[in-house]
């Protein structure tokens, strides 16, 4: 199994501390704070550590409240609010410097049949046919300024391969829709819990940056403050990450320096596995706006 993605299961895994509270460790990864999704599915193995088997997660809330500490460890406490006949429900408080970082809210159900009805998965290629994104950042490297360029192309544990490839320093309005596939690229020996939370850890990624494109914003901009406000997710099937997953974003609004992603993703046949929505912090410095 490669290095990287070894490391990612074992940052995922908590070390017990007493009833109801697990340590996580951080890591660095070229942004200024904790990455939004290692938090969110630490938080997720956390509350999926107090709940049977049989009921596995459907839907999750959460709030990023204080930028995380990359040097330091953080604390999960777990509160049990109900454990009902069919549903379990978990809140989940970070804790960092003895303040709350991030705050999540998960529902867990027992499995059962019912009526269906999904969104078709959009007709693109297939991930065989496109480009791997690890080649595509290598193509604008010598534009990442130099303390963030070893970050920005060192080996992930998610592979990505994007439909249609987007230069992150174009700054021409776009429509606000993007489309990739991804993966963990090794095959995975793990439960349905362990998957979820690789599904939520891996939802974060491109997604803020979806609502930004019709204003010719990114993330490189050293006059743009931006950061994730809050992170929903559905379950809808169990899911496999080391399999090809396509991720469809879209953006209905931006306002009060404000923007709303909205996230579907499919498994390769077509099946709707899980739904997202995210509203990330977008502001410009007074008379930077672009577009």
């Amino acid at each position: 199994m490669r290095q990287v993605v070894r490391e990612l299961l074992d940052i995922l895994q908590l070390e017990p501390l007493e009833q109801n509270l697990f340590r996580g460790q951080t890591r660095a990864t070229g942004q200024r704070s904790i990455f939004g999704g290692l938090v969110a599915g630490q938080a997720l193995m956390a509350a999926s550590r107090t709940v049977p088997a049989d009921r596995p997660v459907h839907s999750l809330h959460a709030y990023f409240l204080r930028p995380g500490d990359f040097s330091l460890p953080i604390i999960y406490e777990v509160d049990r609010i109900r454990d009902g006949a069919s549903f379990t429900t978990r809140r989940v408080n970070a804790i960092q410097h003895g303040k709350a970082v991030f705050s999540l809210a998960a529902s867990f159900a027992v499995e059962e049949e019912g009526v269906e009805h999904q969104s078709a998965m959009p007709d693109v290629p297939m991930p065989t046919d496109l480009e791997n994104d690890e080649n595509i950042r290598r193509q604008v490297a010598a534009n990442i300024p130099e303390p963030f360029r070893s970050a920005f192309l060192q080996e992930r544990s998610v592979e990505f391969r994007p439909v249609k490839p987007l230069n992150p320093f174009d700054v021409t309005p776009q429509s606000p829709e993007r489309m990739f596939w991804f993966r963990i690229p090794e095959p995975l020996d793990v439960d349905q819990a362990t998957q979820r939370v690789l599904l939520t850890f891996c939802s974060d990624f491109s997604l803020m940056g979806t609502a930004m494109l019709p204003h010719g914003m990114n993330f490189f901009q050293p006059q743009l403050q931006a950061a994730s406000i809050d992170h929903a997710m559905w379950f809808h099937k169990p899911v496999r990450t080391d399999q090809w997953l396509l991720y469809y974003t879209d953006s209905p609004c931006a306002a009060g320096a404000r923007g709303i992603n909205r996230g579907l993703i499919y498994a390769e046949d077509g099946t709707l596995v899980a739904s997202v929505a995210q509203e990330g912090l977008m502001r410009l410095r007074p008379g930077e706006m672009q577009a």
